[in-house]
């Protein structure tokens, strides 16, 4: 999962089951689920059991592939009607997230190809196989590329966890800060808790310490002040998804962290594979923002925190304008304005 040790794994699958790092359940137990059928895949995806949107996009094409091999239906065309199916309403559960229905739609392709039953079951296996090695090397790349952003800062900020749990491994924005972290070893990294799931005070700060990253959290309304005093060289964050013209959605609260970071003068950056840019929708505007229940925020351990009669307002993400965005780190290297070129060119390499 991090830098330092692989013995943590975020998505395996090995003799044909799915096993899955139950992020509920950290910081204070690692636990795996196992998924024997593409139901409990999509119960995974939606309950937040597995997060981050290349690490569901997997999880979702290996959801396919148990789809595919507990088919029951005997004919080629009754088994791809079935898996069109269960393609639909595996990207319905994180609609935001563009990765989940990109790496859908490259095991579909490759379902729609296939003449045959067994063809069909070799090729949806191969193809998520494929992305879950892809996906590591990417990250590895996108920190690579990132981290002479790194190389004079003393500290960095980060929100929600864009890290090894949110990807197979190694991450995008933590990727970036890991690589930094070789060659600059005090590197220190502030961590919004991220409300109300807590991605960053759970996950982001367990990844990092596991990793012997030298990290603090604070609560989301600190991250101010710590802009103001903290000697912050960036900012660092993932993304759910970017538009053809920059626009960055990502966890709820990086919009509020962007401004910060431009009105202190603190470079503010997104960190995502290719795959995360979505030539097809033109800017912010167009991105369907996922509306979690209302419990995450008014309920704490099972607790009532507000009262039942208060409306509760719970949107998973917000949209950063890409004037906001001083570079976005993938794999082919750092982007930069104006993104409608830049974006462009690095899709057509």
């Amino acid at each position: 999962m991090t830098g330092k040790d692989e013995n943590i794994f975020t998505v395996e699958y090995a003799d044909g089951k799915l096993m899955l790092l139950d992020q509920t359940a950290l910081p204070a137990a690692e636990r795996y689920i196992e998924c024997e059928n593409w139901q409990r895949v999509a119960k995974a995806i939606s309950d937040l059991e597995v997060r981050g949107a290349p690490a569901i996009g997997v999880t979702a094409a290996f959801g396919l592939v148990l789809a595919v091999k507990a088919s029951l239906v005997t004919t080629h065309k009754e088994i791809l009607n079935e898996l069109e199916a269960v393609a639909e309403s595996l990207i319905a559960t994180r609609p935001t997230a563009v990765n989940l229905a990109w790496a859908v739609q490259e095991v579909m392709e490759v379902a729609r190809s296939s003449q045959t039953t067994e063809e069909m079951q070799q090729n949806v296996e191969s193809t998520a196989q494929r992305l879950h090695a892809e996906d590591l090397a990417i990250c590895k790349a996108i920190g690579d590329a990132g981290a002479e952003l790194l190389a004079e800062a003393k500290n960095v900020i980060t929100h929600c966890n864009a890290g090894g749990l949110a990807t197979v491994g190694y991450g995008t924005a933590l990727g970036v800060i890991r690589s930094a972290h070789r060659e600059n070893p005090n590197l220190h990294v502030w961590v919004d808790e991220t409300r109300p799931v807590l991605q960053g005070a759970r996950l982001s700060s367990y990844e990092l310490h596991r990793d012997g990253i030298d990290c603090t959290v604070i609560v989301d309304g600190a991250a101010a002040s710590v802009l103001r005093e903290g000697e912050v060289g960036a900012a660092v964050v993932g993304a759910d998804r970017v538009a053809a013209n920059g626009d960055v959605a990502n966890k709820i609260g990086t919009y509020g962290l962007a401004v910060l970071a431009r009105y202190h003068g603190v470079p503010f950056y997104v960190a995502a594979p290719l795959s995360t840019i979505d030539s097809a929708t033109p800017n912010g505007s167009s991105i369907e923002i996922e509306q979690r229940p209302g419990l995450e925020v008014s309920e704490y351990r099972g607790e009532a925190i507000t009262p039942p009669e208060v409306a509760v307002h719970n949107p998973a993400f917000d949209v950063t304008p890409a004037e906001l965005v001083d570079g976005i780190v993938t794999e082919v290297g750092v982007l930069r304005a104006p993104y409608e070129t830049s974006i462009r060119e690095a899709l057509n390499k």
